[in-house]
């Protein structure tokens, strides 16, 4: 899949949120999106998403415009590219195994859904999905009581029952405690190099984003300022996307430890 993100702005009234953000990403990948908090960085994989429109620029993938697409193949984009909140976004009260089982609301009539009709090979991808994660065990317990960490992997599973093409993530581990988020991190990572898919995930901290990606998007005031690979996070170009004063909380703040995974080792190509 060949993601072209060509002069993408947003504007909330006349205070610019995204400004003329261009890149591409030409073959699967783990990509972090790093920058001070109002960067832009939401904004951006929310109008990928079609989670909110853009104001001007494309969003081209295999050479087609999603941000033109309207009704059923907006939504089948929407299905094809994932999107996992900070927040969860499960139903409490229900199961675990359901809130993964809507992530094929899309494949099937809502009615049949929401009555629990779900064929039994969606119950098995469903329960395989969980144990993917390492959370099959939790099933049939509701989602309000699971830990955060594990409400996470839930959204995650469900993500992945959508069938998606690529993921994004936003702000996935900004809430959790420093084993959940690496536990989630490192679930990301497997699902990147498993399935062969694109993820691109908001980050806050150096330490993930060099630990887990291949390459770094950079935002600052809207802007890409930084668009290579995560070894290339000189303390110049860390200072060009946070600033000064921002130097050492970005680099320290909920870190997940300075050892790298097997999984995070993977060569990137020259950044475009």
């Amino acid at each position: 899949m060949l993601i072209e993100v060509k002069n993408l702005s947003k504007n909330f009234g006349d205070t610019p949120a995204v400004r003329n953000a261009s890149f591409s990403i030409e073959r699967p990948m783990m990509v972090g999106v790093i920058g001070r908090s109002g960067a832009g960085k939401s904004t951006l994989l929310r109008m990928i998403n079609r989670l909110a429109p853009a104001t001007s620029g494309e969003v081209l993938v295999d050479g087609v415009d999603v941000l033109k697409l309207r009704g059923a193949a907006m939504r089948r984009w929407q299905r094809d590219c994932a999107m996992i909140f900070q927040q969860f976004n499960l139903v409490p009260r229900l199961d675990v195994l359901t809130n993964v089982m809507l992530g094929r609301l899309n494949r099937h009539s809502t009615m049949a859904s929401l009555f629990g009709l779900f064929r039994r090979e969606d119950i098995a991808d469903g329960l395989a999905a969980l144990e993917r994660l390492g959370i099959e065990e939790q099933a049939l317990k509701r989602a309000e009581a699971l830990s955060g960490g594990q409400q996470q992997r839930v959204a995650i599973a469900r993500a992945l029952m959508q069938g998606p093409k690529m993921m994004l993530a936003d702000e996935p581990i900004a809430s959790l405690d420093p084993l959940s988020a690496e536990i989630v991190m490192k679930s990301l990572r497997e699902i990147h190099e498993r399935d062969g898919l694109t993820v691109i995930c908001n980050l806050h901290t150096l330490d993930t984003a060099r630990t887990y990606c291949d390459r770094v998007i950079g935002m600052r005031l809207g802007e890409i300022v930084y668009n290579g690979p995560s070894d290339g996070l000189t303390s110049d170009v860390v200072r060009e996307i946070y600033g000064a004063d921002e130097i050492n909380e970005a680099a320290t703040s909920t870190s997940l430890g300075s050892a790298p995974t097997e999984q995070a080792t993977a060569p990137m190509s020259a950044a475009t």
